[in-house]
């Protein structure tokens, strides 16, 4: 899951950030390189909001979905495997194939950027924190932006509480941030350097940008350096 499937956004950018890494199941990024490339793990599917639909399925729905639209199983091969009728099998696949779709026609409802638009929004987000410009990133932000930060829990909804919090807990000064750029579930992504007291730096954290039309509509930032090993990056630079 990720933060928010817990409740309501905070406004409060002095709110308590505890992780809470052993409570919760929280969903990480798939890199775009170890991503399979056929039609059904396309961009969308593979989507952060899709992939937390895809956790939120009762059990046997989503060893259907999975077993029939990815694997791509026939109804008697699940059925067998699951202890099931195929007609039942036909019956899970139908309503999980409904609530991806309810998923899906809203998130469609927003014209996503094309890649050059996604791009260039990627390399405007990376320099406005490598550069510390507030103005320039508050320029990307969607008015119903939202920021999550697994394993906390709290997360932050709308621009002006995302900047507060932005820019009181988490700019430093221009110069002591790399950001790298990446693709993570299909979206545009960064893995985040930070420069310690020593001057190395180190990673931090990995971004993963949600963009439609006018900018970007969310931020998971996720803080865990142990997965800059999974994208294939080095723990310092």
């Amino acid at each position: 899951m990720l933060p928010a499937g817990l409740g309501a956004g905070s406004v409060d950018p002095d709110t308590a950030l505890e992780a809470n890494a052993g409570v919760h199941d929280w969903l990480e990024p798939l890199p775009d390189a170890l991503t399979p490339e056929s039609a059904v793990t396309a961009r969308h599917s593979v989507r952060l909001a899709v992939a937390t639909a895809l956790q939120e399925l009762p059990a046997r729905q989503r060893a259907v979905l999975i077993l029939r639209d990815v694997v791509q199983f026939s109804a008697a091969e699940v059925a067998e495997l699951l202890e099931t009728t195929p007609a039942a099998v036909n019956s899970a696949l139908q309503r999980a194939r409904a609530h991806l779709a309810e998923l899906a026609a809203t998130e469609d409802s927003v014209d996503e950027p094309d890649d050059a638009e996604r791009r260039e929004l990627l390399d405007r987000y990376c320099a406005a924190f490598e550069n510390a410009d507030v103005a320039a990133l508050t320029a990307l932000l969607r008015a119903e932006v939202k920021l999550e930060m697994p394993p906390v829990p709290v997360w932050f909804t709308g621009r002006d509480a995302v900047m507060a919090f932005l820019v009181k807990r988490a700019f430093t000064k221009a110069g002591d941030i790399v950001m790298v750029p990446t693709g993570a579930n299909g979206q545009p992504a960064v893995a985040e350097y930070r420069r310690g007291g020593d001057h190395v730096l180190r990673a931090h954290s990995i971004h993963v940008l949600t963009t439609g039309a006018g900018g970007i509509a969310g931020i998971t930032v996720f803080l865990d350096p142990a997965l800059f090993t999974v994208f294939g990056m080095p723990s310092t630079r």
